[in-house]
């Protein structure tokens, strides 16, 4: 099978007009399939700032209320997306921005109220790749910003991290997928403080290991769950690291497979 690389940034990105430019004319040029997944970085938490809306973080995690759905729907789905399709575009890259929204292509739920009210938090239950199938035939390249909706009027502020998983897992069974988290840090560390301690590779065994080890953990390990979580659902392989990954050969970073 033909294979589909999936490849999500981060806010060490998007927070850098340099680095966000420098990465794009490289994500230009890479060939064959591709969708790329953005998270909303900083700006979001700014715009509101100056539109003096409260931040409520709750475990790391942003509690979305109706004005910050509203500042986070001009953020990541406006600005944010439309100029990274307008800099794909300059490097000849045709893209395509999306909510999930747009084309119907990903549903979710409102997460149900457990220990915290996160609000218009979205929890994916649906991945329609119909419509992306046959824009990436006609070689366009979906760019998905952290927004879904929930088919009944609801627009959902939902994880980038978990957005890019699922994709990976709707698209499995017709591409060998490559799920790519490009983020700050060189891969998973055995010592979060030390860039060095690099895990190169994981498969399920060893990351029971590391867990039992509490080596993953914090920020890292909701992002690991939606790794194991494509693993599980016949994705190739899942690789983090810096976006240097994808670009040199000699780059390091964590790939996670079934074994």
């Amino acid at each position: 099978m033909e294979t589909l690389k999936i490849i999500k940034i981060g806010g060490n990105i998007i927070d850098d007009p340099t680095a966000l430019q420098a990465f794009l004319i490289r994500f230009s040029k890479i060939q064959g399939p591709k969708i790329l997944v953005h998270g909303g970085g900083k700006l979001a938490t700014q715009m509101a700032a100056q539109m003096k809306v409260e931040v409520k973080m709750v475990k790391g995690r942003r509690v979305t209320n109706a004005e910050t759905l509203d500042i986070i729907t001009m953020v990541y789905a406006g600005k944010i997306n439309k100029n990274i399709v307008a800099q794909l575009q300059q490097y000849d890259c045709n893209s395509l921005g999306f909510t999930g929204a747009d084309g119907n292509t990903i549903i979710s739920i409102k997460r149900p109220i457990k220990d915290v009210d996160y609000g218009y938090a979205g929890d994916i239950i649906q991945v329609r790749t119909q419509l992306l199938e046959t824009l990436i035939r006609a070689n366009i390249c979906p760019v998905f910003c952290a927004i879904t909706h929930d088919k009944q009027g609801q627009l959902l502020n939902t994880n980038a991290d978990t957005i890019a998983s699922e994709l990976a897992i709707a698209f499995a069974s017709a591409y060998t997928t490559e799920l790519y988290y490009c983020f700050e840090k060189n891969g998973v560390l055995k010592d979060v403080n030390d860039n060095d301690s690099l895990i190169e590779h994981i498969n399920k065994s060893s990351y029971l290991d590391l867990l039992d080890q509490q080596i993953i953990s914090d920020g890292m390990l909701p992002k690991l769950t939606n790794c194991m979580n494509a693993i599980d659902h016949k994705v190739s392989k899942v690789c983090l690291g810096t976006s240097d990954m994808l670009f040199k050969p000699s780059a390091k970073y964590t790939t996670i497979q079934a074994s």
